[in-house]
């Protein structure tokens, strides 16, 4: 689903969804954060709690929130094999990031803002144990999708 602002370009709805939910974070241990919970429960990590990788988790989440299926999983680069890839990011769009290894199958995930020469801004979960934006490397990009049905 896309929302038109009527202020500008369209917006896909699960943007509103994951801005909303700017500023949750991971609760120190001993804690858990039960909306984490619920991002984890739309993914292959139902009932764990907010001590683990909960990137993919949210983007699941969020896109459920709108009505889209996201890849169930909690693999972060799950996303490559998702909807459709694209050539340039788009507003919104998930970003699949390496960590630290390109061949390895770790990686990170978020939602598309801008980006400049250098950087590569998201908007995600479990970015420095919150729900925010955050700069990361151009170089770190392995791709860009959106959803099959757009």
């Amino acid at each position: 689903m896309i929302i038109d602002t009527r202020d500008g370009p369209a917006k896909p709805a699960w943007m509103f969804v994951a801005i909303a939910e700017r500023g949750v974070r991971r609760f120190p241990v001993g804690e858990t954060n039960p909306r984490i919970v619920e991002y984890n429960n739309e993914t292959n990590l139902v009932g764990y709690d907010d001590k683990i990788s909960w990137c993919s988790s949210f983007i699941n989440w969020c896109l459920a929130s709108a009505g889209v299926r996201g890849t169930g999983s909690a693999l972060a680069r799950s996303w490559l094999d998702w909807g459709i890839a694209l050539e340039r990011p788009i507003y919104g769009c998930i970003v699949v990031l390496t960590r630290e290894d390109p061949t390895s199958w770790r990686g990170h995930v978020g939602f598309y803002l801008r980006h400049d020469d250098e950087f590569i801004y998201l908007f995600g979960g479990n970015q420095l144990d919150e729900v925010r934006e955050l700069a990361y490397p151009v170089a770190s990009v392995l791709g860009y999708r959106w959803p099959q049905s757009f």
